[in-house]
């Protein structure tokens, strides 16, 4: 017999020989196999090679491709606009934390790369100058989003912390980096107003929305202060400790020991912990109380940080408590829990607290699912926006300027 009938005699008794039953079910137990063969692998094409994004002295490569892309930006007025316009039709304060995360990028850039430094305050005044613009012309409602016509500010007049606290941040970080003395009076009667509004609060935390006191812009102001502080030799020390001890009595959240994103003007907790806050306040608590701050980054990762197959996410919120999906949590995915703001946030709190593996695989997600592109040397990730860009740059340079404020090296 030929060698072509015996294969036809074969393949015909195989087909004849196996119900159609049980050939699908092998197909199926193959293709479950190759799967799980293959998932596990799938990281490996993404993970990072850490060198490109830490430099723990100068600027990492992929740092220099998105501050490119962000010097850009605000050297181009059209594009300027046109992102900007993009951005504030889903959220105004996209803009401005956009603002603030580049500014405390560059500083960090300016301080890891002197020879530079020219170049990025020029562009952290650019920044600085049409923020305090646009402060007032239009006033704190400009940079809020629209809810805040919903109610009435406890204290009056109205003042927002989101918006003090942020330049004050701004302000402080660009006298880190060179002294500017017009700046100096700014930022002094920034900080006089931000305490003497948290001041009025039993649980000294002011509003950044009517009757909403938000963590994440009270710590940011306490690391602003804490920033005064240490450039104009004044001492806000007892108002911080009393501060931290209010928080550790009644803003902590009793299920997961985390602070609550926000409570009201008397200290009630509105909302639980929420991802999209506490990792940027570890970050901030890292000036003022770096114990309470590994402490909060500890249990942030335990109830919030994950990893699946070798990429890694943060949940919005802990398994104890789940909060309204908003603008800020971002469409959170089902199942995993995943956040976009929350998982970009935990990449900026794993870089402060030197979390190497968490960072790596947080890294390697970013590499998968935030679609990066880079054209001319210029970096940018098409899944996100221009404040997303910026707090993946700061989260890649930070460090120099949080480092000079603990050794109280100021002018």
């Amino acid at each position: 017999m030929s060698e072509g009938a015996a294969n036809s005699i074969s393949r015909a008794f195989s087909a004849t020989s196996v119900p159609l039953g049980r050939r699908v079910a092998l197909a199926a137990v193959s293709l479950l196999i190759a799967t799980c063969v293959w998932i596990p692998c799938v990281h490996l094409f993404f993970a990072p090679h850490l060198q490109d994004y830490v430099d723990t002295k100068g600027i990492p490569p992929e740092a220099r491709a998105l501050a490119r892309r962000h010097l850009a930006f605000w050297g181009d007025p059209q594009l300027h606009v046109e992102e900007l316009g993009k951005m504030r039709g889903s959220n105004p304060e996209w803009d401005f934390m956009g603002r603030t995360f580049l500014v405390l990028a560059l500083a960090n850039m300016g301080l890891r790369q002197p020879a530079a430094k020219e170049q990025y305050l020029a562009a952290i005044d650019r920044i600085i100058d049409d923020t305090l613009r646009l402060e007032s012309e239009k006033g704190i409602s400009f940079f809020l989003m629209d809810y805040l016509r919903g109610g009435v500010f406890v204290s009056q007049p109205p003042r927002s912390l989101f918006i003090d606290g942020e330049i004050a941040l701004m302000l402080g970080a660009r006298r880190m980096l060179a002294e500017k003395p017009e700046y100096r009076q700014l930022l002094t009667e920034r900080v006089r107003l931000m305490v003497e509004y948290m001041r009025r609060s039993p649980v000294l935390s002011a509003e950044s929305y009517p009757n909403e006191c938000w963590t994440f812009c009270n710590t940011v102001a306490l690391a602003a202060i804490r920033i005064a502080d240490v450039l104009d030799g004044t001492d806000h020390s007892d108002f911080i400790a009393g501060w931290l001890d209010v928080a550790k009595r009644r803003l902590v959240d009793p299920r997961t020991g985390l602070l609550v994103a926000a409570c009201t003007f008397d200290g009630s907790h509105k909302y639980g912990p929420e991802g999209s806050s506490i990792w940027m306040a570890a970050h901030c608590l890292q000036l003022v109380d770096e114990e309470f701050a590994r402490d909060q980054y500890d249990r942030a990762k335990k109830e919030l940080g994950r990893s699946v197959f070798g990429f890694g996410y943060a949940r919005e919120w802990p398994a104890s408590w789940t909060g309204p999906m908003d603008v800020d949590s971002g469409p959170v995915v089902p199942i995993l829990g995943a956040s976009p703001a929350s998982s970009g946030l935990a990449l900026l709190a794993a870089s402060a607290f030197e979390d190497r593996a968490f960072l790596s695989r947080l890294l390697t997600s970013l590499r998968f699912a935030g679609f990066p592109l880079e054209r001319n040397g210029a970096l940018k990730f098409c899944a996100g926006n221009q404040v997303g860009d910026a707090v993946i740059l700061y989260s890649i340079v930070l460090g120099p300027l949080w480092q000079k404020v603990r050794e109280g090296v100021g002018r």
